[in-house]
């Protein structure tokens, strides 16, 4: 396929579990329409768009449109040597997608097309910004189902003068709400063990270490357990509750205070309180043994404390099958889990695996909500 590296096909669709296209879509035409957000043109989003694009499985799960500069997306198809039209669009009801043609709507500055690959540039900020936040509204007026964005860069962004740590804390704002949180999701596979997958969700996200602590409160933990629960019961076998995992903050969980106090002034009152109100929560738990546990199939869900307790240890897990989630938000939304990388952008060296995965995990949560 021109060059494009990815991984092995899912395994588990090989072994006939809840993840079949038969089994998500019953009738092909009840196919989620999926607005993609371009991300930041420099970077690799527009290079794994297309490198997904050729997939004739992501098509017959969704009706995939993209929104950004149409001749982006046709510099990263000269790419992959790559035989896709790209087709201008007005509207979603307007898109035609196919493995060979890819409906794009317009959006973004004639500017970003000076842009160099792999550089941090306001301009190419600016086009991201915009490209997710008219792909947002699309969804939210109901014109697409779900929505899955590329990666922008957080500096870019900040640079185009919009001060938002990421798609979170942006997508939150977008959206209007309070209560919300990043998570990282692996479905099963040979490696998880959990029917359901694994999700991580975390109580702190993109905010400095020394400010970690300043945000850990039992009621910012409890609100955490309770989205993990609210997310995975929608793919736990009928009659199953979550099994959740809350990580410790301190080595060794404390060790009975020895190594810090938060364990008992903090996380195990939020414990308590969600066990109270029926969530299947037990901890908190040393993270090194939890996630191997995890892995195992004892926990459905981990709840982290922050950033990179949860990224690293995932990530560890299926790099290149993890799937970022947006809890708490009126619309589905899914993205890769890596970033821009700028260092390998444009050099025919992205990797597209990540991509295919959130179309399918959008798909499979948009057409969820269709059904109630």
């Amino acid at each position: 396929m021109g060059g494009i590296r990815r991984k092995p096909p899912f395994p588990f669709l090989l072994k006939g579990l809840e993840y079949k296209v038969l089994e998500v879509f019953a009738v092909a035409d009840h196919r989620p329409t999926i607005a993609i957000s371009m991300g930041d043109p420099a970077g690799v989003g527009p290079e794994v768009i297309v490198g997904a694009w050729t997939e004739t499985f992501v098509h017959d799960l969704c009706r995939p449109f993209v929104v950004g500069q149409p001749e982006i997306l046709r510099r990263a198809a000269r790419l992959w040597r790559l035989p896709i039209q790209v087709v201008e669009i007005t509207e979603p009801a307007e898109a035609q997608p196919s493995p060979q043609t890819l409906p794009c709507l317009c959006c973004g500055p004639d500017e970003v097309l000076k842009v160099r690959p792999g550089t941090v540039d306001p301009r190419a900020g600016q086009a991201a910004y915009q490209a997710v936040v008219q792909a947002a509204q699309l969804v939210l007026a109901g014109q697409a189902d779900a929505l899955t964005t590329a990666p922008l860069h957080k500096e870019a962004l900040h640079l185009a003068g919009y001060d938002y740590p990421g798609h979170t804390e942006l997508l939150a704002s977008l959206c209007g709400v309070q209560d919300f949180a990043m998570m990282l999701y692996l479905g099963p596979d040979e490696q998880i063990r959990s029917p359901a997958g694994l999700a991580v969700v975390h109580v702190t996200l993109h905010t400095a270490m020394r400010q970690v602590f300043e945000q850990l409160t039992s009621e910012n933990i409890l609100a955490k357990c309770r989205l993990a629960d609210q997310f995975m019961r929608q793919l736990m076998p009928a009659g199953k509750r979550p099994r959740i995992g809350l990580a410790a903050l301190n080595p060794h969980a404390g060790e009975g205070g020895l190594f810090g106090q938060e364990e008992k002034t903090i996380l195990q009152p939020a414990v308590q309180q969600a066990r109270q109100e029926g969530l299947d929560v037990q901890g908190p738990l040393p993270v090194d043994t939890l996630m191997v546990r995890a892995r195992d199939g004892q926990f459905d869900a981990v709840v982290a404390l922050y950033h990179d307790q949860g990224h690293i240890a995932l990530k560890l897990l299926g790099m290149y099958r993890a799937v970022n989630v947006t809890l708490g938000l009126p619309i589905v939304r899914t993205s890769v889990a890596h970033g821009t990388a700028m260092d390998i952008a444009w050099k025919r060296r992205a990797e597209t695996a990540g991509m295919i995965e959130a179309l399918r995990v959008a798909a499979r949560l948009a057409s969820k909500r269709v059904a109630k």
